[in-house]
């Protein structure tokens, strides 16, 4: 039997791993395909997988999303419903600004390589006259690492996926502040699937859309923190592609 291969987007929270496995056991059932789960630790490693044409399903950030629909010939089928992505700006909360407009030159920056998160992230600091060229930019692997150089004074500000920012503790976020939000809502992450499986790439939607129909699908969506999978059509990947290509 063929082996088709999916993977996440590393930007997820690290509380779903377990989810994301329930999800598959529960796709593989559902669909009758063998379907092997490969997590990536970071995007680089995860797109050299794509470049090589070992992924076949994907849950993708939008960037990504629109680098595979452009290049690898993938197609987006379902989000999860109600959620769109945006970014968060967020300093100490005793820093000594409290907008966009008090940022210099020379702050130090710690980013995610999530590059959707990093484009908005950038667009909002553009009212300041800021960009890579005259920020220290210090890349970092997720956002509780983010936080951390936050508060110990070791960055001045942070781009955070809004969704990231709110999963932290209490107690951090309460030592942070935000200074401003994307409010775009038109990016948001998909399921898609390559050209392997263009022939099932109907029955894989059709599942998803009625996962939540039944209490096992239900119990895997909340395992991820979704409520139900809604559809995307290809003019709404469009469009974020789009969007995503005026980001840049």
């Amino acid at each position: 039997m063929t082996t088709f291969q999916m993977t996440v987007s590393p930007d997820f929270p690290p509380n779903r791993i377990a989810g994301w496995y329930i999800f598959n056991t529960w796709l593989q059932k559902a669909t009758g395909l063998n379907i092997h789960l490969e997590l990536y630790n970071d995007f680089e490693s995860q797109r050299r997988a794509i470049s090589e044409d070992q992924v076949d399903m994907i849950y993708a950030n939008p960037y990504d999303a629109a680098m595979l629909i452009r290049e690898k010939g993938f197609e987006a089928l379902a989000r999860p419903h109600g959620k769109v992505d945006e970014a968060v700006v967020v300093t100490r909360a005793d820093a000594p600004y409290n907008s966009v407009d008090d940022l210099k030159p020379g702050l130090r920056l710690a980013a995610t390589n999530d590059p959707a998160v990093y484009l908005l992230g950038m667009m909002m600091l553009e009212p300041a006259e800021l960009d890579k060229e005259n920020l220290h930019v210090q890349q970092v692997e997720s956002y509780p690492i983010a936080a951390k150089l936050l508060i110990q004074n070791e960055a001045d500000l942070a781009f955070f996926l809004k969704e990231g920012f709110e999963k932290l503790s209490s107690f951090t976020r309460d030592q942070l502040k935000v200074l401003v939000e994307s409010q775009i809502g038109d990016l948001f992450h998909a399921f898609l699937v390559g050209p392997r499986l263009a022939a099932q790439k109907e029955n894989i939607r059709e599942t998803l859309l009625h996962m939540h129909e039944t209490p096992k699908g239900q119990d895997a969506l909340a395992s991820l923190g979704f409520e139900k999978w809604e559809n995307v059509t290809p003019a709404e990947a469009e469009f974020m592609i789009n969007l995503i290509e005026a980001l840049k």
